[in-house]
């Protein structure tokens, strides 16, 4: 599996952003109200991201040798796809959040501000969630081997 590239998050922020203001613009054009995201979304954001934090640093510590306890290849893979999904998700939650707001922002009628400070806290708590990720990520690597540097350079 390789780590995730900076292009691929860049275009999942873009991507959220469009589905986010088209998706408002489409709902306050049919008459509904506009979706404001819950205080408790944030809120759960920044946890994902501590769990996936909590499940890679003892695997980090495995692959440096700070501890001493074997790690099941077979569960730091998962906890590395995982690292990998809350990163893209965080991506894409960023650019709803930011979508959101450019919404709200952009409106000819002043939203109550209480609606833009729940964006952007939503925006906030995905990119949290989206670096602890890639630093969830990063702890699932292995160090490159004596021996391959070895070869390289022959």
């Amino acid at each position: 599996m390789k780590r995730t590239h900076p292009t691929s998050l860049i275009a999942c922020v873009i991507a959220g952003a469009v589905i986010g203001y088209l998706g408002e613009l489409l709902l306050v054009t049919s008459g509904a109200n506009a979706v404001v995201p819950p205080l408790s979304l944030p809120i759960t954001l920044v946890g994902v991201a501590a769990i996936v934090l909590s499940l890679a640093w003892p695997i980090r510590r495995s692959v440096t040798g700070a501890s001493t306890r074997r790690v099941d290849p077979f569960r730091a893979m998962r906890v590395a796809v995982l690292a990998k999904a809350s990163s893209l998700t965080g991506a894409v939650v960023v650019g709803l959040g930011l979508g959101i707001v450019l919404f709200l922002a952009t409106r000819a009628v002043v939203p109550n501000p209480g609606t833009l400070w729940l964006a952007l806290a939503t925006a906030l708590g995905a990119a949290v969630m989206l670096a602890g990720g890639l630093v969830a990520e990063w702890c699932c690597t292995l160090p490159p081997d004596d021996d391959d540097e070895e070869h390289a350079h022959a």
